[in-house]
């Protein structure tokens, strides 16, 4: 590793070790750190800091800290900080296993929240004081500024609001990124807001870099050091009959009218079955697509090099190490087809409900009536979170929530009489898909809804369970706008943690 990332003499003054870095964090510090699904996080400082508190711990100091980041990160931090039992209280996504553990024993207090939120909010000054920035850079300009790596996130919000900066410049992260980020500075806080200048997701509203005053830049790290994104599953025939009947779906929005055969900008989350409808779309009647979404994964990636995609606005990179490998082979392809911005810019409401965006997310489970749980299994224990899901649910154009139909063997259904835990209400939910069909809820009832989601979505094992209820619900429920069983409405959910199975 060389110094010439950082190109600033004043600030190349400030190189050191990342154990030096981690000793300038204490116990009870917030630290906002970089990150969003495995790309551009920190990967030195936290395990440097990870050893220091290990160390504190066998001498008998309960040292632990606040973290926040962009979303999901790699096993250097989250992982390795988890282990260590570093971390008091997390917010706003977490998808490592150790740190799951630890949450659900309830040792760390998790923040599940909208990822569009966390930036306004920390401007606002609802979780208080961020003591410290740690972000992972490509490099540091002549001028000072930054150019970000992989993830954007909410980096400019920590870069603005942390007492200190701590950087780690990442000589592995590829210097022809420098000009695929927007990074926008017009935000402000009420009454001082105006509208984001945005009429389409490939509009550029910002500039490429990070600004910040060099004399909050405490340490710079140098490191080496790969992305861990997770390669995706292979496409099974569940997934492909799931986006078979999607795109389904979409042939006949365009024939009735209501879609064009561009579609609309598309937002989709991240997983093996959300990879196998992109998939879905290289095969379709579908021409000079854009995405503006949250990530780029491996589907629009494809998308993108055989000609049907021609735009992906995103926070982040959500790479398999394949993809990973492609997308560097072929950056200067990419440069101007791709567009990284921070989180409340590519997640922002107003944004989404301006460009119309299709927004295609999974889920855990959904209710006869439409109300989706993304979010805890069986009602308390959580799998990741919200992320940005409703952020973009309840401002789309379309929104669509995917999932095969059955999970666990067979042993839990993913459609119940009543959801454990409710992430996105009927209101938000307008089509539903399994491999076992498609229910377009749109306009109906709660009734008519019950029905079509049953008939279309339902498992064979569970379907003649799920229509005994709703006609017992319809004889015997104190109200019938939407018929519900209380006593029985969770049993399900009850007899899988006795029994392992919601069979009776």
């Amino acid at each position: 590793m060389t110094t010439d990332r950082v190109k600033n003499p004043q600030l190349r003054s400030r190189i050191m070790d990342a154990e030096d870095a981690a000793a300038m964090i204490h116990s009870g510090d917030t630290v906002g750190m970089s990150g969003f699904t495995g790309s551009g996080y920190p990967k030195a400082l936290p395990q440097a800091l990870a050893c220091r508190i290990e160390e504190a711990h066998a001498a008998g100091d309960a040292f632990r800290i606040r973290l926040w980041t962009g979303a999901s990160t790699g096993p250097e931090l989250d992982g390795a900080l988890s282990k260590a039992d570093a971390i008091e209280y997390r917010l706003p996504y977490n998808s490592d296993p150790v740190g799951r553990d630890k949450i659900n024993r309830g040792e760390i207090d998790y923040l599940d929240m909208h990822l569009s939120h966390v930036a306004p909010m920390v401007r606002e000054g609802f979780f208080g004081k961020l003591d410290t920035a740690v972000i992972e850079v490509t490099a540091v300009n002549e001028d000072g500024s930054f150019v970000p790596a992989t993830s954007v996130g909410n980096n400019r919000s920590w870069i603005d609001h942390a007492d200190k900066v701590i950087l780690e410049v990442n000589s592995w992260h590829d210097e022809r990124l420098e000009g695929m980020h927007d990074i926008y500075y017009g935000t402000a806080l009420p009454p001082n807001r105006v509208p984001i200048p945005m009429l389409a997701p490939d509009d550029r509203i910002g500039q490429p870099t990070f600004q910040c005053d060099p004399d909050k830049v405490a340490g710079i790290i140098l490191t080496d050091l790969p992305d861990r994104n997770a390669p995706f599953s292979a496409i099974n025939e569940t997934s492909r009959t799931i986006s078979g009947h999607l795109m389904e779906f979409f042939e006949h929005e365009v024939k009735m009218g209501r879609l064009t055969d561009r579609l609309l900008p598309l937002q989709s989350g991240v997983g093996n079955v959300a990879n196998a409808v992109l998939d879905g779309l290289k095969d379709a009647p579908f021409h000079d697509l854009q995405s503006y979404t949250e990530v780029l994964q491996d589907g629009m990636l494809d998308l993108l090099d055989c000609g049907k995609m021609a735009a992906v606005s995103a926070t982040a990179l959500s790479l398999s190490p394949e993809a990973a490998q492609r997308f560097r082979d072929n950056l200067e392809t990419y440069r101007d087809k791709v567009i990284l911005r921070p989180t409340e810019i590519s997640n922002h409401p107003e944004v989404i409900r301006r460009l119309g965006c299709i927004a295609m997310n999974g889920m855990i489970e959904a209710d006869i009536y439409g109300n989706v749980n993304s979010a805890l299994v069986m009602g308390s224990r959580i799998m990741n979170g919200i992320g940005g899901s409703g952020d973009f649910a309840r401002n789309a154009y379309i929104s669509v929530f995917v999932s095969p139909s059955v999970a666990k063997g067979g042993a839990i259904s993913t459609i119940v009489p009543q959801a454990s835990h409710v992430d996105h209400i009927t209101q938000d939910v307008q089509v539903i898909v399994t491999e076992q069909g498609l229910a377009d809820l749109r306009g109906l009832a709660p009734r008519k809804r019950a029905e079509t989601i049953i008939r279309n979505c339902a498992h064979p094992d569970f379907r003649p369970l799920l229509e005994d209820y709703f006609e017992r619900a319809k004889r015997d429920a104190f109200g019938l706008q939407t018929p519900s069983l209380p006593r029985e409405s969770l049993s399900w959910h009850q007899r899988y943690i006795d029994t392992g199975s919601m069979l009776p």
